[in-house]
């Protein structure tokens, strides 16, 4: 019965094993590996007088959602100040899209801020040569895109009337917009009130009642193509700070792929270096902590490809130094179970407590190594939480790797009575302890 746990493990290491190595689910890396666009804007804050840290902000996180719509992986939208002419201090934004090599269409896909205004139409009459004529007049009512929280896309006819499955635009207001909107509607009841986008009006639908709950539906004639990009640029969001782009560059997957290349060939190179260490140290639980080192990275490798995790150098230094931490717990591991060896406990015994005993200094160590990864990412730089984010990961599935993986494997193979040649496998160190005797009985 003991021999069941560890074949589950190894059939399941079996399973991480293909999906680590199926090409239909490839490894997104950054932009520092895979290439792609670096854009940088200047940040106009010459007309803003209060709260600039706080609009600067808002102007990154808008291009981050932006960004993000675009389809970019894990993209680093960051600020800085740069000196400019005449020793002054300009606010830029630098923005870098890994894997998006069109810069044309990253420039493009970033800058599309529809500009979207409600308008109360206010009707008349003019004379023109001699004719009375109607004349339209619109009223401003403070309500624009900025406003909108999200907008969808839906298929229907607008208000029970229209051309049926018509492209319908649906827009959520933010709380602020909403209010504004039921005002508006409430003391219109009546009026038109006009869509503009981008200066022309799309829609002129009257206000039949006073409208809450935060939404409105746009329609006007759309094809489902132009619905969809006006849906995507809304949701685009307004910026609060103007932006010029003042340069851009494509980054070639050359350098990336040396970088990528080096980084395998050292944590490749790093873990025959530390299983070759273990299995001569520590013999056959060496051997076992460096199967169970195996697993560990195809169980990592694994995790980082489902969720996706963009993988960045950054990333790659803070996987290989997880696997330092699976190494450190399976050497206090050794140790503990050396111990009661020497205390003459039964080899079976002697791991079983050698694990019990380590558990707490392992825990520790861990949780500690977890809350800093916690730390860095709550804090950090894109790039910091690239590293915090894969060490944080590691450093959990090493603690699995050692405490669980480890002992059921060793569990499974140490016999209870020890016989000579268990006793040489299960010695430490280049040389026989002096004293040492693994006693089949206990003493």
């Amino acid at each position: 019965m003991r021999y069941i746990p560890a074949v589950l493990v190894l059939l399941i290491s079996g399973f991480f094993g293909w999906y680590v190595v199926s090409p239909d689910h490839p490894i997104k890396l950054g932009l520092d590996l895979a290439g792609g666009t670096e854009l940088i804007y200047r940040a106009d804050t010459s007309l803003i007088e209060v709260d600039k840290p706080g609009a600067l902000n808002s102007l990154r996180e808008v291009i981050e959602r932006r960004v993000n719509l675009f389809g970019v992986a894990e993209p680093l939208v960051q600020l800085e100040q740069s000196s400019a002419v005449a020793g002054a201090v300009e606010d830029r934004l630098l923005v870098e899209l890994p894997g998006v090599t069109d810069v044309q269409a990253a420039v493009d896909a970033i800058g599309a801020t529809p500009s979207l205004e409600f308008k109360l139409i206010s009707a008349g009459a003019a004379v023109v040569d001699g004719n009375i004529e109607p004349s339209f007049t619109y009223l401003d009512t403070g309500l624009t895109g900025r406003y909108v929280k999200k907008a969808d896309l839906q298929f229907g006819s607008a208000g029970g009337a229209g051309i049926a499955n018509e492209p319908i635009v649906l827009l959520t207001f933010t709380d602020e917009g909403g209010a504004l909107f039921e005002q508006i509607t409430r003391d219109n009841v009546g009026e038109s009130l006009a869509i503009f986008l981008d200066g022309e009006p799309i829609s002129t639908p009257v206000i039949r009642e006073a409208i809450a709950g935060g939404t409105a539906t746009v329609s006007g004639g759309f094809t489902p193509e132009e619905a969809r990009e006006l849906v995507r640029n809304l949701n685009f969001g307004a910026l609060p700070v103007p932006i010029e782009l003042i340069g851009s560059g494509a980054v070639g997957p050359t350098l990336g792929a040396e970088a990528f290349e080096a980084g395998l060939i050292a944590s490749g190179l790093g873990f025959l270096l530390v299983a070759l260490f273990m299995i001569i140290w520590y013999r056959l639980p060496g051997l076992v902590a460096s199967i169970a080192l195996v697993i560990y990275v195809l169980v990592t490798v694994a995790i980082i490809k489902f969720i996706p995790i963009t993988l960045t150098t950054s990333g790659i230094a803070g996987f290989i130094l997880s696997i330092g931490m699976a190494v450190d717990a399976n050497i206090l591991i050794f140790e503990r179970m050396k111990e009661e060896l020497r205390r003459g406990e039964r080899a079976h015994e002697a791991v079983r407590i050698g694990f019990a005993r380590a558990w707490t200094a392992i825990r520790d160590g861990h949780f500690t190594m977890i809350i800093s990864s916690v730390i860095l990412f709550w804090i950090g730089t894109p790039l910091v939480q690239g590293f915090a984010l894969v060490f944080g990961l590691g450093v959990i599935t090493s603690l699995i790797s050692a405490v669980f993986i480890t002992r059921v494997l060793l569990l499974a193979i140490v016999p209870h009575e020890a016989n000579r040649i268990w006793r040489f496998l299960l010695e430490t160190g280049l040389y026989r302890h002096k004293g040492s005797e693994l006693s089949t009985n206990k003493n």
